[in-house]
C-alpha cells in the first residue's frame, strides 16, 4: 500500500462542494472544459505524483545537487521527470489556446500542483517556475522572445527561474545593481550576479532561461529603475547554434532542506559577453515580475501546506501503529499497550494538523478562486476579485508558511526520539517546509504589504469587499445550530480586527510609518487566524448542508472530522487572536524602542 500524503476525499469536497468549481466552466475563458476534466487532470497529477515523484524523495533529499566542473548535477531522474512535465502539458496548462495551452483555470494547476509538492516538493518547483517564468515572456515580451524561448520551456527542454536577489540586496529590490549596458545589437550586456536562485543550473534541461532584474545604464535609482530580461544560460548564434552566454555558476548552497532543487549562486558577463533581452518597456520590470512574484507566492502557500499534509498523514499513520503506555485509568501493567493515538494530547497535535492544513488549502483556493475570477471577467466584478485577491495574498503566502513549521513539528513530535533520526521521514517534512516563511518575501514583508498597503487599498474599499463576503458566511453558518456558536466568535473577533486596525491607524498619524509598521508581522498573523476561521466556517456551512442532505459521497467520518477540525480550529486556534490583540493595542513600542546597543 503506497503511503498517503494527501486526502483525495478532502479535495473533492473542496473543489466541487465548498468552492463548486463547475462555476468556472461557465465562464467563457473555460467553457471547453467540465468538471469530470478537472477530475481526470487531478487524477494524472496523482498518478504522476504517485509512480514518479515520490519513489525518488528519499534519494533526491540524501543526494543533493552538487557541481562538477562548472555546472550543476542534479538526480539523473529529473531529465525524464522534466520532460514528461513537458509532453504531458503541465508547465503549458495554464496558458492560453492560441500559445499552446489548455487554458485550464489556476485554481486546478495549483490544486494539481499541490498534489505533487505533497508526494515531492523539489521537482515540482522545476516545473512550476518554468510555467511562471514562461508566462511572463508570454505576456510582455515580444513574438520573437516567445518564439525562441517559451516553446521549448513549455516543452520541458529548457529551464525557466526568476533571478532578483543579489547579495547586497535581498528583499531589499530597490537596491539591485546588476548592471545592462545597451548596443546596437538588439540585446544588452548584462554584468553582475545573483543569489538563491532556484533551478539556476542544472544538468537536467538543455538550457536555463532567467528572468533577470537589472538595471540600464544611467537609469534612476530605487525601484523606478529595473529593467527585466531574458538572460539565457546558453544564447543562438548567427548560425542558429546554441553558445554559452556568459552566464557562470559560482556555487550552490548548502540547504537545510528541499534538497533535490539546486539554489545556485550566477556571475554573468565575467568575460564582457552575457547577453540579455529586454522583456517589455524599459524600467518597468518589477511591476512585470510581480505578475510572477504574486502568483508564486499562492504556489508558496499551497506548497507549505502540501508538505503539512505529507507529515500530518505520516504522523497520522503512525499514531495509529504505534503503541506506547495505556490509559490513565488502566493500572494493569500487564494488558498490552495502546496505540499512540488514543491518547488526548497525541489526539490533539493530530486535529492541530488536520486544522492546519485543510485550512490552510481551503484558503488557497479562495484565492485561487479570486484569481481565476478576476482574469475572466469585466467591469466591478473584476475590480472586487482583484481586490480581494491583492488583500488576501500576504495571508495566503504566510499564514500557511508559518503554520507549516509548526504542524511539521507537532508530526515530528509524534513520533517522539524517532522522529528526529533519519530513520523515519518526519525530520525531512520539518527541514522541507522551513524555507517557504522566506521564499518570495520573508514574513516581514508580507505584514508591511498588509498593514501598509493592502488594508488601506482603495480607500480600504479591498477590506470591505471582503468583510462583506466573510459576513455573509457567518450568516449562513448562524443558520446552523452547531455552527452558530463559533459563527458568533468569529463576528466579535473581527470586531476586534476593525478596532485594532482604527487604533493602528491613529498611531500612523500621531507616530509615524515606522510606529504604524512595527507589529505588523503579528497584524498579519491576527488577520491569518481570523481567514483560517472564515474557511472552517465555509467548510462547516458545506458538511452540513450535505449531511442535511442525505448526501453519501462523503464517508460519515469524514463529514465528522471536519467538525472536530473546525471545533479544535475555534476551541484552540482562534483565543490565540487575544493575546495578539492585546500586544497591538499596547502604547509600549517595545521593539521600536531599543536600540542596537542594547540588545547584547
Amino acid at each position: 500500500m503506497e503511503p498517503k500524503f494527501y486526502s483525495k476525499e478532502n479535495l473533492r469536497f473542496l473543489m466541487h462542494e465548498v468552492f463548486n468549481v463547475a462555476e468556472l466552466c461557465k465562464r467563457d475563458a473555460f467553457k471547453e472544459h467540465t468538471p469530470e476534466e478537472f477530475d481526470m487532470i487531478l487524477e494524472a497529477a496523482d498518478s504522476l505524483s504517485t509512480t514518479h515523484l515520490r519513489p525518488i524523495l528519499l534519494e533526491m533529499d540524501r543526494n543533493p545537487p552538487h557541481i562538477v566542473n562548472g555546472r550543476v548535477k542534479v538526480h539523473p531522474k529529473m531529465r525524464e521527470i522534466m520532460k514528461r512535465f513537458g509532453e504531458d502539458g503541465w508547465i503549458s496548462m495554464s496558458a492560453p489556446y492560441e500559445h499552446g495551452g489548455q487554458q485550464v483555470p489556476f485554481t486546478i494547476l495549483q490544486m494539481a500542483g499541490f498534489i505533487m509538492a505533497a508526494a515531492n516538493y523539489s521537482p515540482m518547483a522545476y516545473a512550476f517556475l518554468t510555467n511562471g517564468a514562461a508566462h511572463l515572456i508570454e505576456t510582455f515580451g515580444s513574438k520573437e522572445l516567445f518564439d525562441t524561448y517559451v516553446t521549448k520551456m513549455f516543452n520541458g527542454e529548457w529551464q525557466g527561474t526568476m533571478a532578483l536577489s543579489e547579495p547586497q540586496a535581498g528583499s531589499s529590490l530597490s537596491d539591485v545593481v546588476t548592471s545592462a549596458t545597451p548596443t546596437d545589437k538588439g540585446y544588452y550586456l548584462i554584468k553582475g550576479q545573483k543569489v538563491f536562485i532556484s533551478c539556476g543550473d542544472h544538468d537536467g534541461v538543455d538550457n536555463i532561461v532567467h528572468l533577470m532584474l537589472a538595471r540600464i545604464d544611467g537609469a534612476p535609482a530605487g525601484t523606478n529603475g529595473i529593467s527585466l530580461f531574458v538572460v539565457p544560460r546558453e544564447r543562438y548564434n548567427d548560425k542558429g547554434e546554441l553558445e554559452f552566454n556568459d552566464v557562470n555558476t559560482a556555487g550552490v548552497f548548502h540547504k537545510m532542506g528541499y534538497h533535490g532543487a539546486p539554489i545556485a549562486h550566477l556571475m554573468m558577463g565575467e568575460a564582457g559577453d552575457c547577453r540579455g533581452y529586454l522583456l517589455g518597456e524599459e524600467h518597468k520590470g518589477l511591476s512585470y515580475m510581480f505578475q510572477m512574484m504574486n502568483e508564486a507566492r499562492i504556489g508558496v502557500g499551497a506548497n507549505a501546506t502540501s508538505i503539512a499534509s505529507a507529515a500530518y498523514y505520516n504522523s497520522l499513520e503512525y499514531a495509529n501503529v504505534r503503541a506506547q503506555g495505556r490509559k490513565l485509568t488502566e493500572k494493569d501493567p500487564n494488558k498490552p499497550q495502546t496505540p499512540i493515538i488514543n491518547h488526548a494530547d497525541v489526539k490533539r497535535m493530530l486535529l492541530f494538523q488536520k486544522a492546519i492544513v485543510e485550512g490552510s488549502l481551503s484558503l488557497v483556493a479562495q484565492a485561487c478562486i479570486y484569481y481565476d475570477n478576476w482574469k475572466t471577467s469585466e467591469g466591478a466584478e473584476k475590480e472586487a476579485n482583484f481586490l480581494k485577491l491583492e488583500l488576501l495574498t500576504p495571508i495566503v503566502k504566510s499564514y500557511p508558511a508559518e503554520m507549516s513549521i509548526l504542524s511539521t513539528s507537532a508530526a515530528l513530535q509524534i513520533f517522539g526520539g524517532y522522529g528526529y533520526t533519519k530513520e523515519f521521514m518526519a525530520e525531512l517534512f520539518f527541514r522541507e517546509t522551513r524555507i517557504h516563511t522566506i521564499h518570495e518575501g520573508a514574513t516581514a514583508i508580507h505584514g508591511m504589504d498588509l498593514l501598509g498597503r493592502k488594508v488601506m487599498m482603495k480607500d480600504g474599499q479591498a477590506t470591505m469587499l471582503l468583510m462583506q463576503e466573510v459576513m455573509g458566511d457567518i450568516e449562513k453558518a448562524k443558520q446552523h445550530e452547531s455552527l452558530k456558536p463559533y459563527a458568533e466568535a468569529l463576528e466579535k473577533k473581527l470586531g476586534s480586527l476593525q478596532e485594532i486596525t482604527v487604533h493602528l491607524l491613529g498611531v500612523a498619524q500621531s507616530k509615524g510609518p515606522e510606529a504604524y509598521l512595527s507589529d505588523a508581522t503579528l497584524y498579519l498573523e491576527l488577520f491569518g487566524i481570523l481567514a483560517i476561521g472564515w474557511q472552517w466556517l465555509k467548510q462547516g456551512i458545506t458538511a452540513e448542508e450535505l449531511k442535511a442532505a442525505g448526501s453519501k459521497q462523503y464517508s460519515n467520518e469524514f463529514i465528522a472530522s471536519k467538525h472536530h477540525a473546525l471545533q479544535y480550529f475555534f476551541e484552540y486556534e482562534l483565543p490565540k487572536t487575544e493575546g495578539l490583540a492585546t500586544r497591538l493595542k499596547s502604547k509600549n513600542k517595545v521593539t521600536l524602542n531599543a536600540t542596537a546597543e542594547e540588545i547584547v
